[in-house]
């Protein structure tokens, strides 16, 4: 047999997310001093919380129309990022049993064929992804770093974003020193959110889609050695291992369902207003070069965090599809009457998951898949129409 890298870490995979996790709640992880509860507590209500509410609040000074139009850019990402980050503290206990599931399932990749899927397709889907959010992230702060610097360096005290502060920031250089620094490091922070947030749907869907694929391949080649006696009740014994680990993905999809759930309505409503205003800011109020590639990049950076996830949910749904038609192609006719009652069984457990059990849906309203993610471009660009519309009156 050729040899090949027989699984991705996991724990290498997921260490983006888990590196956020830990600098933004290290207390999930045993750290219980009290500098380290305060940084917590201070960390979420400076910037989980305050950060998006000085924002919004700001959109109450009646701003200029540009200001509005990039305050609510900012405002309604920080949002969402602020909401999906607390859901998936709140999961995180099912994210640890979803990750141990995944482990798990690398040990069944034995043969020469699931080996070479892994290593030659599932590897390489989930290294793209990787690389994608952590390329998207690096060029949105590398444009942004650059806008701050030009922005410092401007002839105006300004704000980055026109935002509510419980003090005068325009008083002298120390205090608006305060108040944009205080702007840079929330949205820093908030980078290492949307790290985590982006990168644990798509990546934990792929592993999924794979997976599944994985016991497809194992259950068509069910039965093709030689009958002879001897090997009849491995062959029964090899049809209850895959009837055991079909339970565990099912366990694996329903854990996922959970997680995923509410972050991706969220996703959705958040990703088509975000890109409905980048669109009318860009078009109506910007004109310098740096600021125009700033929103550019964040253009795409918010289609890279929306595509994966709504991709791979269909691909889980086809996959768990093509379970049952896995079954069949096995060579059941010719084992024993128990060996086939229990191809019965599993048949009808297989079926009872290419329904409604099958279909990842945001919170529980909007079915995830590609339809979904092409839905929000439209969204998006409704609320374009819309503007421009009324912008013309």
């Amino acid at each position: 047999m050729a040899t090949f890298i027989t699984c991705v870490n996991s724990l290498r995979v997921y260490r983006p997310f888990w590196f956020s996790i830990r600098l933004l709640a290290p207390t999930f992880f045993g750290a219980k001093s009290r500098a380290v509860q305060i940084y917590v507590v201070l960390l979420h209500l400076l910037v989980t919380i305050m950060f998006p509410v000085h924002l919004l609040l700001g959109l109450v000074l009646q701003p200029t129309p540009d200001e509005m139009f990039k305050n609510l850019t900012m405002s309604i990402t920080c949002m969402a990022c602020s909401l999906k980050h607390i859901v998936h503290l709140y999961h995180i206990s099912d994210i640890v049993e979803i990750e141990g599931l995944l482990e798990k399932f690398n040990t069944f990749v034995t043969s020469e064929e699931e080996q070479s899927f892994y290593h030659d397709n599932l590897s390489k889907r989930i290294q793209l992804i990787y690389r994608c959010i952590q390329i998207s992230y690096i060029f949105i702060y590398v444009m942004f770093l650059l806008t701050l610097v030009l922005h410092i360096r401007g002839e105006h005290r300004e704000l980055l974003y026109s935002a509510w502060l419980p003090f005068d920031w325009q008083r002298n250089a120390i205090v608006y020193t305060l108040a944009v620094s205080y702007q840079t490091m929330c949205i820093l922070m908030e980078g290492f959110q949307g790290l985590a947030n982006d990168s644990y749907t798509p990546l934990t869907l792929c592993f999924l889609a794979g997976h599944v694929h994985l016991l497809v391949i194992r259950l068509k080649q069910l039965g093709y050695q030689e009958l002879q006696e001897e090997r009849e009740l491995n062959q029964h014994s090899q049809l209850l291992s895959y009837i055991e680990q079909h339970r565990q993905l099912m366990r694996l999809h329903q854990l996922i369902r959970k997680t995923i759930t509410q972050v991706q309505l969220i996703q959705l409503i958040c990703c088509g207003a975000t890109l409905c205003l980048i669109v009318c800011y860009v078009l109506f109020y910007v004109r310098d070069i740096v600021e125009f590639s700033y929103y550019i990049i964040y253009f795409a950076v918010i289609c890279i965090q929306l595509f994966p996830g709504c991709y791979y949910a269909s691909v889980v749904a086809e996959e768990i599809q093509n379970l049952p038609y896995a079954i069949f192609s096995s060579k059941w006719y010719g084992q024993s009457i128990d060996y086939r009652r229990n191809v019965l069984i599993f048949s009808q457990l297989t079926l009872g998951k290419t329904g409604k059990d099958r279909v990842m849906k945001a919170g529980g309203i909007i079915e995830l898949n590609l339809n979904a993610f092409f839905a929000t471009l439209k969204m998006a660009y409704s609320l374009f129409a819309v503007v421009l519309r009324s912008r013309d009156i």
